[in-house]
């Protein structure tokens, strides 16, 4: 077993902004390793150490117990893709960079698709681009 410091729980923690990576459940950030807790999670290997895994940052998730306990050797890709999810969830700082770009992305496509009705039309476009951008819905 490895300890961890608090700066590391929280990188740890905070890389899914505090939702188990396999399932999407919230979790508590203070319930770390208290089995029946409301929220409790443990540190999890994405590639097993079993497998050839590390306890290095970029291999470390949040997991609740039951999934962290009932994934075993298996991958996080295939545990993630049984519950119907298709990656890890993002950090709020990755996520908001993600919606930034998403919302520029459709400003600039809507402007240009409405640049056809004119200097008006390249202005409403460019709203309505960027409001559908930022709305998107980001995994």
């Amino acid at each position: 077993m490895c300890k961890y410091s608090d700066e590391q729980f929280s990188r740890i923690y905070e890389r899914t902004s505090g939702y188990c990576h396999v399932c999407g459940k919230k979790l508590a950030f203070t319930n770390n390793g208290r089995f029946g807790a409301r929220g409790c999670w443990e540190v999890e290997n994405s590639v097993a150490r079993a497998n050839g895994g590390s306890n290095h940052g970029n291999n470390l998730y949040a997991a609740c117990i039951s999934c962290n306990r009932g994934k075993g050797t298996l991958s996080s890709r295939s545990c993630r893709a049984a519950q119907g999810r298709t990656c890890a969830l993002l950090s709020r700082k990755k996520r908001a960079s993600k919606r930034n770009e998403q919302t520029l992305v459709g400003a600039g496509a809507g402007a240009l698709i409405g640049m056809t009705l004119g200097p008006g039309g390249a202005i409403v476009g460019g709203l309505v681009g960027a409001l559908l951008g930022n709305t998107a819905k980001i995994d």
